[in-house]
Order: structure tokens, then C-alpha cells, then sequence
């Protein structure tokens, strides 16, 4: 069992004991409440199978998105800075998008990088996928690594995309992700997943 969980294990049933696994919930129905044009609110509703009880809870039902990580031939990575409608601010990301129905993770990345920074690359891989949210959300992320990017393309945004394309070395990137500099949740994902394979082509032959 992995240490994580043996250590929650321990911690959960010193405070609830005597400690049992959590139940799993009955998904009964769902309704939708409202569409936009990026997601459905919908509202499920839940049994509890030994509580008998029965709960409806929101759920936001999103496309999959796809982060990429391109990293060029001399070790810089590529960033975007863009006006986040959220936020209300600016935020330095890595390039992603929206996944298409029916498209594959790594061809939506390649498409993604293309469109928004104008690179493209050689060997583009999955690298590591999340869900962006459980508690609400049913979508997952995944992150593309891209290597040997290179400016090829002209820039094709979609109509309220406005970008500042810039390249970064890695190590700046990554300080910036520990410092605060970077705060996209799945940007930061994302480096980590990315990181220990950059160190493992930095080791030194011996």
C-alpha cells in the first residue's frame, strides 16, 4: 500500500475510529440546469447506499483540455501571458486549449501550440493527466510534451485570444512556478510532471 495512503489510513481512524473505507454513492439521475458555451451545469442526485440517504449535487460537465510543455533545442520553454476573464488579471501560462470531441490528446496539443504560438515540434508525448476538479467538475487534463519546438507557423487565434508569446530557460520557468510568478493550477501540474524528466536528460555520464 502506498505510504500516502497507509499514513491517511492511520490519521482518519485515530479521529473516526473504528476506521472503514468511505462508501461509494449511487448515481440516480441528473437534469440540466444550465448550457453555455463552454460547459453544462447539470444536477445529479446521489444515494448513499448504507445512510439511505439521497443528495443532489452540481456538477460541471466540460470537455477534456491539453496543456503542452514545448521545450526547445536550447532548453527554454514556451509561455504565454494572457487576460484571464476569472481573474480579472493577466497570467503567464504554458499554451492549452480545448480538446475537440473525438481528438486525440496529442494532436490537440500540437494543434493548440501551433495555433497560439506559431511553434511546432519533432517528438510530442502525454506526460501525465488530472482531473482539474473532482468536487465539481467530470473533465480531465492532459499535458503534452513537445520537444525540439520551433517557430514554423503564423499565429492563428481564435477571436478573443490576444497573447504575449515569450521563451523562458527552464530553470527560470520552474522558479517561477515555486515563487509565485506562475499560478495556473494546471500549468503548474503540468512542470511537475515535466520537471523530473528534464533532470533525468541533465544527469551527468559518469
Amino acid at each position: 500500500m502506498p505510504l500516502a495512503l497507509r499514513v491517511g489510513r492511520h490519521f482518519f481512524g485515530r479521529m473516526n475510529s473504528p476506521s472503514r473505507d468511505p462508501s461509494r454513492w449511487e448515481r440516480l439521475d441528473e437534469r440540466l440546469q444550465a448550457r453555455t458555451r463552454i460547459f453544462e451545469l447539470l444536477a445529479v442526485t446521489y444515494r448513499h447506499p448504507v445512510r439511505a440517504l439521497t443528495r443532489e449535487f452540481s456538477v460541471i460537465r466540460a470537455p477534456d483540455w491539453v496543456n503542452v510543455v514545448a521545450h526547445t533545442p536550447d532548453d527554454r520553454l514556451v509561455l504565454v501571458r494572457q487576460f484571464r476573464y476569472g481573474l480579472g488579471e493577466f497570467s503567464l501560462e504554458i499554451p492549452g486549449g480545448v480538446i475537440e470531441p473525438g481528438e486525440d490528446p496529442v494532436a490537440a496539443g500540437l494543434r493548440e501550440l501551433r495555433e497560439e504560438t506559431g511553434y511546432t515540434g519533432g517528438q510530442a508525448r502525454l506526460i501525465g493527466s488530472v482531473h482539474p476538479n473532482p468536487a465539481l467538475q467530470s473533465n480531465r487534463s492532459h499535458f503534452v510534451l513537445v520537444e525540439s519546438a520551433t517557430r514554423s507557423h503564423d499565429l492563428a487565434w481564435d477571436a478573443d485570444e490576444e497573447m504575449e508569446v515569450t521563451v523562458l530557460p527552464v530553470p527560470e520557468v520552474l522558479a517561477l512556478a515555486r515563487n509565485g510568478g506562475i499560478t495556473h493550477g494546471l500549468v503548474l501540474n503540468a512542470l511537475g510532471f515535466f520537471e523530473p524528466l528534464w533532470r533525468e536528460t541533465r544527469r551527468p555520464v559518469i
